[in-house]
């Protein structure tokens, strides 16, 4: 297959966790967050079939928690709390987010486009929260900054430490430490379902298998195949597909300062995968990324 059709069948699939999650899933975002991890942990386990070096493993606890552990509790708590593709918008500022975070931890200073760009999505964000016809709940806001805020960090320390041996394992064991972590907050929150209904249950194992393990996979196939760098953008396919979603399945239509929001987001997006690809890059050295 085509890393670039890959890479869009990927972030498409990635684009139905929000109308899944409102649709056929019970109200319990951690249990649902828990499930999704270990579920889509499971297949590429067994695809990979390898164990991280054990000097790994410290860093695989740190990134499972932030590329998945946190990322995929608050963003399912965002998912419950508000519209999908309002929080699907958010989620397409995570690389924005890692404009600025690389600043510090990186030493990688960003280019004026790129903060200018950043500006422009924080400017489109804006138009899509507080002009929205829709209920826009605090709660739902602040998570899905989090789940991006989250997954931007999580993408620094990858850049920054590389990654051991292929993406498939390294990706399984991350899913895997964010299961654990979730069942337990799940556990203790008593954030349990009552009883699980069929529709439940589909919606689980769709999540799983389809919106997880084999969109990870395609995503990592594109990436090996083409470069992370030019599947990046596919990325914003992901909100655009949770709008269509929405309005196909929920009735909800965004009104025009909306959509001139979401397009400010798309077009901020587009412009800083293209300009000074120099200002992500650190003034000291970082180990580079090993291959398979």
């Amino acid at each position: 297959m085509n890393p670039k059709l890959s890479a869009a069948l990927a972030t498409i699939l990635w684009g139905f966790t929000y109308i899944i999650t409102t649709t056929m899933l019970p109200p319990n975002p951690m249990f649902i967050a828990a499930v999704r991890a270990i579920g889509g942990a499971l297949p590429l386990l067994l695809l990979a079939r390898e164990l991280p070096p054990r000097e790994w493993w410290g860093k695989i606890v740190i990134l499972g928690t932030l590329n998945s552990g946190l990322f995929f509790g608050l963003l399912f708590i965002a998912a419950i709390r508000l519209p999908g593709g309002v929080a699907a918008t958010f989620q397409a500022l995570g690389p924005l987010f890692m404009v600025l975070l690389a600043w510090p931890l990186l030493g990688a200073i960003p280019a004026i486009a790129k903060v200018a760009a950043v500006f422009v999505g924080a400017v489109g964000v804006a138009m899509v929260v507080l002009k929205s016809n829709a209920a826009i709940d605090p709660i739902g806001v602040a998570a899905a900054l989090g789940s991006a805020l989250s997954v931007a960090l999580g993408g620094i320390l990858v850049h920054k430490w590389g990654r051991p041996r292929s993406l498939l394992g390294f990706t399984a064991w991350q899913l895997l430490v964010a299961g654990i972590e979730l069942s337990l907050v799940t556990a203790a929150v008593s954030d349990i379902p009552a009883r699980l209904s069929a529709l439940n249950v589909l919606g689980f194992v769709i999540l799983a298998l389809f919106v997880t393990a084999l969109a990870f996979a395609l995503w990592f196939r594109a990436i090996q195949g083409a470069g992370a760098a030019n599947v990046a953008p596919f990325f914003l396919l992901t909100p655009i597909t949770a709008f269509v979603l929405d309005a196909v399945f929920r009735g909800f239509v965004p009104n025009t300062v909306q959509i001139v929001g979401v397009v400010l987001v798309i077009g901020s997006l587009l412009y800083s995968q293209h300009v000074d690809r120099r200002g992500f890059r650190p003034a000291h050295h970082v180990h580079p990324t090993k291959k398979n």
